[in-house]
């Protein structure tokens, strides 16, 4: 296994405008974390790029030499955690580095690329490539740069799980085993599921339920308000007692 080289230096000043100083000058802050006490170091961005392997990325082993390092701890083997980007330039802004061990378990997020054309594809079906990553444990010199997953075999109304997926040796899944990476669906049952959800959607904006039948709408009123109540009808002519003279 290829591990990159890298050259930071331990920093002894802290907080923003210590940070806002250091990028003036062409580098950012960085952190190296795990076994210890967090080493705090500034690192040239485009020598950290450089390091980063073009295709594992943030998965690539990089043998991290520090600078002034404190305690003597001047050469250790990291891989990079985590990156903050500017917002709008996209520029590195800061860096996380992780302690690893060659002989210990690392977890690492790994691409999955799918190989070849479904049969399934010739007879109109859909294929759905359901999780593009996956998540795995293995030593750092056993990271693959991706999962290749043959999908040529794949029929209509087929579908391939984390359990199916070839891993090399050392190296497994986080992921349940049971999850669907990939599937072929019949165009007919898309169609069906884009109705019901078309018409879920429309019955949801839907205008409130229309008056009971029978029943006028008030005055003046819309469609659907509800019916004013009757007037009393007024007394039969002629009708009750007569007062007497």
């Amino acid at each position: 296994m290829e591990v990159s080289k890298l050259t930071v230096e331990y920093r002894n000043d802290l907080g923003k405008g210590y940070n806002r100083k250091l990028r003036a000058t062409g580098k950012i802050p960085a952190v190296c974390y795990g076994q210890g006490e967090p080493l705090p170091v500034s690192v040239d961005p485009v020598q950290l790029v450089r390091a980063l392997d073009p295709i594992k990325k943030t998965n690539t082993v990089i043998n991290l030499t520090i600078a002034n390092a404190p305690n003597a701890t001047g050469e250790i083997t990291v891989m990079v955690r985590d990156v903050q980007k500017h917002p709008v330039k996209g520029t590195l802004r800061h860096a996380d580095f992780i302690r690893v061990s060659m002989d210990k378990d690392v977890h690492a997020v790994v691409p999955i690329v799918l190989i070849g054309k479904a049969a399934g594809l010739k007879d109109g079906g859909i294929l759905h490539h359901n999780i593009r990553n996956l998540e795995i444990a293995c030593t750092p010199d056993k990271i693959p740069a991706k999962i290749e997953v043959e999908v040529t075999a794949l029929e209509m109304g087929e579908a391939l799980h984390v359990s199916d997926l070839k891993l090399g040796e050392g190296v497994r899944a986080l992921a349940d085993a049971g999850t669907a990476v990939c599937s072929v669906t019949a165009p007919r049952a898309e169609k069906v599921a884009e109705v019901v959800e078309v018409a879920a959607v429309e019955g949801a904006a839907a205008p409130g339920a229309p008056a009971a039948a029978g029943a006028a709408p008030a005055a003046g009123g819309k469609p659907g308000d509800k019916a004013a109540p009757a007037a009393a009808a007024p007394a039969a002519k002629g009708g009750g007692d007569k007062k007497g003279k």
